[in-house]
């Protein structure tokens, strides 16, 4: 039993090493084979060994089949999910374009020519850019973004009511 609660532990020791150095043997066997599904078949044939072996008297080769069918099932498990999560193509985070034409307020003041920082709200979400504008806009002003510069900046006009 001793055996198979090593190869447990093992597992999940695996599976942190798995966490920390992500993406270790990933390519091996076009995908098949990768740290976490290692993990979770070592893990698992290591504990259902252990619980067959304690709770029945069939004897070590029983238990590790028993093992070894709950660590080919782990694995596949970890396997489909972990394809799963690789293949979520969430939307496109905002680019540029989508930020023209939006308002936001000014957070840092803009001086003629410099910069100062806007916080606008690209897919509903705050987030501070570094803007620019020909005039000088106050803190607290309500402004409209023209252009994008940058990833992280955009050129911005103050809105005349």
């Amino acid at each position: 039993m001793t055996l198979f609660l090593v190869l447990g532990l093992s597992g999940l020791l695996l599976l942190v090493f798995a966490l920390v150095f992500d993406g270790v043997l990933d390519g091996v066997f076009d995908g098949l084979l990768s740290l976490p599904v290692i993990a979770g078949f070592v893990s698992m044939l290591g504990f259902a060994g252990a619980i067959a072996l304690g709770t029945t008297d069939l004897g070590v080769g029983v238990a590790t089949l028993v093992g070894a069918g709950a660590g080919l099932g782990a694995g596949w498990a970890t396997w489909r999910l972990s394809r799963a999560l690789m293949r979520d193509g969430s939307g496109a985070a905002p680019g540029g374009a989508e930020l023209v034409g939006s308002s936001g307020a000014v957070v840092t003041a803009i001086p003629v020519g410099g910069y100062g920082e806007v916080l606008l709200y690209p897919a509903g979400q705050p987030v501070k850019y570094a803007a620019k504008s020909d005039v000088r806009v106050e803190r607290g002003a309500e402004v409209w973004v023209e252009a994008a510069l940058s990833a992280t900046s955009v050129a911005v006009r103050p809105v005349e009511r």
